[in-house]
């Protein structure tokens, strides 16, 4: 019920806000500040990204808990597609979760509500503990060969053969 509502005020909101915003300073400012806040969104939201993924993989490197880096990146990819709607409203909400006081708020309010049931890292995956493997064996593929049918004579590889 609550998407329907959003999806319903969302669009009304916005048409109100235009028709406001270019009675009062007129149409051809009111396209401007549209076109400008879109560049402008695109700009933050390349640079906040970028800075996500540089988190991200900082916490895979170090096997930390990529729930926080994974949520913001999330946060900048919606903020990145409000930015890109034409509106004053979708565009508040936008540069607002660009802020990362606001993401970090809404992280933290998100993780009030959310139970993670499981959660798994490191080597020791869903599978189970992987067997410890012995240093002295060297996996590899083979083929087994039939003299009959090989071109060379019986006796002589590439392997003994002296060039």
């Amino acid at each position: 019920m609550w998407l329907f509502l959003a999806f319903l005020s969302v669009p009304l909101i916005e048409i109100a806000l235009f028709i406001q915003v270019g009675g009062a300073i007129g149409l051809w400012p009111t396209l401007g500040i549209v076109v400008l806040t879109a560049i402008l969104g695109t700009f933050l939201v390349r640079n906040q990204g970028l800075m996500a993924m540089g988190k991200l993989r900082r916490s895979f490197s170090e096997l930390d808990d990529p729930t926080e880096p994974l949520a913001h990146g999330a946060m900048i990819l919606v903020a990145g597609a409000l930015l890109l709607t034409p509106g004053f409203f979708t565009d508040a909400v936008g540069f607002a979760l660009l802020m990362p006081p606001v993401r970090r708020a809404a992280f933290d309010y998100l993780r009030k509500r959310v139970h993670v049931q499981r959660f798994e890292m490191g080597p020791d995956g869903p599978q189970g503990p992987r067997r410890p493997r012995d240093p002295g064996v060297i996996e590899g593929d083979y083929q087994e060969v039939d003299p009959a049918n090989s071109s060379e004579r019986p006796g002589r590889s590439g392997w003994t053969t002296r060039h």
